[in-house]
């Protein structure tokens, strides 16, 4: 009899025991419970190169076509090298022209895409040019496109009759002396093969003279990501759906006399009586 009871009495114990640890377990979990909100912006993902380069920009216009010149070609890595590894090599090539102090700005510009405005904002101004259709670049010339470089010799010879394009104030112009040249604007994706076929044909002519030279990103298919922005507060508000009864009328009441008081200390005609002290000869 003795070994039976003392067997319940573990049984008991154990029962308590996994019981309470499992109440403890689910006051731990109540208690870690939180809310995670993420922000995105209304556009897709933009590419971390070209963020690089209105970076670049910021700090000059000679260092946006000298970094330019350093990435031609880059965005082919992107296609066998991961995230991370494409991150380093961007950070690399602006290493040529940036102290570590502006290095570590720019991978703070990358931690809160603080640059992606500005791409949406220019693939924005290309998607009302409109885009010629297929085209992973192209070029306008005074109000006539083309994606084909073997066709912007021909529309060179009368853009000077057509109307001279708005430039921006953000528009990146290659370094040239003169200003009143014709005005070829290329639209492409900076690093790619299709980028630097016509950057050389463009920037050979610019420095002959011969064109006022204009690049505006252009990305031909955005990415399928959200461009999530951090560094921006969030707040999550949940109105209480239970209703209280509360008699107001003698805070009404309250609310009233001290009116009343707050007016007979108030100016009359210029006098303040509740500050004003009578000398009695």
């Amino acid at each position: 009899m003795a070994p039976a009871k003392a067997t319940n009495v573990v049984r008991l114990l154990l029962g308590s025991t996994a019981l309470w640890l499992s109440q403890l377990g689910a006051g731990t979990v109540a208690a870690s419970k939180s809310v995670t909100a993420h922000l995105a912006a209304k556009w897709p993902e933009t590419p971390l190169l070209l963020e690089a380069s209105e970076f670049m920009a910021e700090e000059s216009n000679e260092k946006f076509w000298q970094f330019l010149e350093t990435v031609q070609e880059l965005a082919i890595y992107k296609q066998t090298e991961s995230d991370y590894s494409y991150y380093n090599l961007i950070l690399k090539k602006a290493g040529q022209f940036l102290d570590n102090l502006h290095i570590n700005l720019l991978k703070f510009a990358f931690s809160i895409r603080a640059y992606s405005p500005a791409i949406q904002m220019f693939q924005q101004i290309a998607a009302d040019e409109p885009p010629p259709d297929g085209c992973n670049a192209f070029v306008v010339i005074h109000k006539k496109h083309t994606c084909k470089i073997n066709e912007i010799k021909k529309l060179l010879k009368k853009a000077a009759s057509r109307t001279r394009p708005y430039l921006f104030k953000g528009d990146h112009k290659f370094p040239t002396n003169k200003e009143n040249l014709p005005v070829v604007i290329l639209y492409a994706e900076m690093g790619t093969r299709t980028f630097s076929a016509f950057h050389k044909v463009l920037s050979a002519k610019a420095q002959n003279e011969e064109i006022l030279y204009v690049l505006r990103h252009y990305i031909q298919k955005p990415s399928s990501r959200k461009m999530y922005l951090s560094g921006y507060g969030v707040e999550l508000a949940i109105k209480s759906t239970e209703y209280k009864a509360l008699d107001d009328t003698q805070v009404k009441t309250v609310t009233n006399t001290t009116v009343e008081d707050e007016t007979e200390a108030n100016e009359v005609q210029g006098f303040l009586f509740g500050k004003l002290n009578l000398l009695v000869y």
